[in-house]
């Protein structure tokens, strides 16, 4: 079944007539082509109007939607090959982070990302993209095996935040976020982090330290999810759009404070309309950035890294 938002209503109104009079038609025989395209023409620029102006939340919602292309997805539709690789050598293989080698238009690189799942039984196995400790040290692992082979990192954002139960915090889900942010800092290759989905918190950028850092169009990237800062601030989920809007959360407001550096566009409607356009506008970026970054030395890019993350916000006295 179709997932349809309430913002998005006027265009399924518009979708469901322009399906009705098209039956009508083809049962009657009538020529309604001139309707149907008066019809059509008022949809595109519904659509056009609606998505261009998402609220926050709205975003937020469009960042979940269940059809949402994820990891998998994208690795799938950009990669020549790809050979996944499994667990931290410590504990065991956390399946809310994936990743393996891989090659792009013949690019070799390591790629890693949190994958939540599509349907309940996945979503299950991958801990709704909840990562344990042992998800950043295998993410870790990887990183410092491309350093190894100088191999340029790839990472792709989309988690609700790092998994916040007891045993997690037991086998230092703090201290494997905060070893990751210190050794992405200075790893000697190129990194290039997207948020795909959802970015919250600590459980984002734990891998998400990078010389170039991108959120697709209709994402969210915050120290705290709307519906978390709420029950903080109000002891409800009632004001969540409220603190959408406060956070600051989506890619333009993201972009325009200066602490991403672009933002890939989507298909008109969310990336699960068009998944194989959304990943072809992936891939043109990617290899935009892989062809600049690879031509740089080891200082370069740990200076470049360093600085970019130094010099992000303002303090005031």
């Amino acid at each position: 079944m179709k997932t349809t938002f309430d913002f998005e209503k006027p265009i399924a109104d518009l979708q469901l007539q322009i399906e009705k009079v098209t039956q009508v038609a083809e049962k009657t025989q009538v020529d309604m082509s001139a309707t149907v395209r008066e019809l059509e023409e008022k949809l595109a620029s519904t659509e056009k109007e609606i998505y261009s102006n998402l609220t926050g939340w709205q975003n937020v919602q469009m960042s979940r939607h269940p059809d949402r292309p994820q990891t998998y997805d994208y690795i799938e539709a950009i990669c020549d090959e790809f050979i996944e690789l499994h667990g931290d050598r410590t504990v065991k293989d956390d399946k809310a982070i994936v990743g393996g080698m891989a090659s792009i238009d013949g690019n070799p690189v390591m790629i890693i990302g949190h994958q939540k799942g599509k349907n309940t039984k996945e979503r299950q196995y991958h801990n709704f993209g909840m990562a344990n400790p042992e998800g950043y040290r295998k993410a870790l692992r990887l990183m410092k095996m491309a350093e190894k082979f100088n191999k340029p990192v790839i990472t792709l954002i989309d988690t609700m935040g790092a998994y916040p139960g007891l045993e997690a915090e037991e086998r230092g889900q703090g201290e494997a976020i905060a070893r990751n942010l210190m050794e992405m800092a200075v790893l000697k290759v190129p990194i290039i982090c997207v948020v795909i989905g959802e970015g919250a918190s600590g459980g984002a950028l734990g891998i998400g330290v990078g010389n170039r850092v991108y959120m697709m169009e209709h994402t969210w990237y915050s120290v705290i999810s709307p519906e978390s800062c709420s029950s903080i601030l109000w002891r409800s989920w009632d004001h969540k759009e409220k603190a959408a809007e406060a956070l600051k959360l989506t890619s333009t407001d993201m972009l325009g404070n200066g602490l991403i550096d672009g933002i890939i566009p989507e298909p008109l409607g969310g990336a699960h309309q068009d998944p194989a356009q959304a990943a072809a506008h992936l891939k043109e970026q990617l290899l935009k950035d892989l062809a600049e970054l690879t031509a740089k030395d080891s200082d370069t890019l740990i200076k470049e890294r360093i600085d970019k993350f130094s010099n992000m916000g303002v303090v005031t006295e």
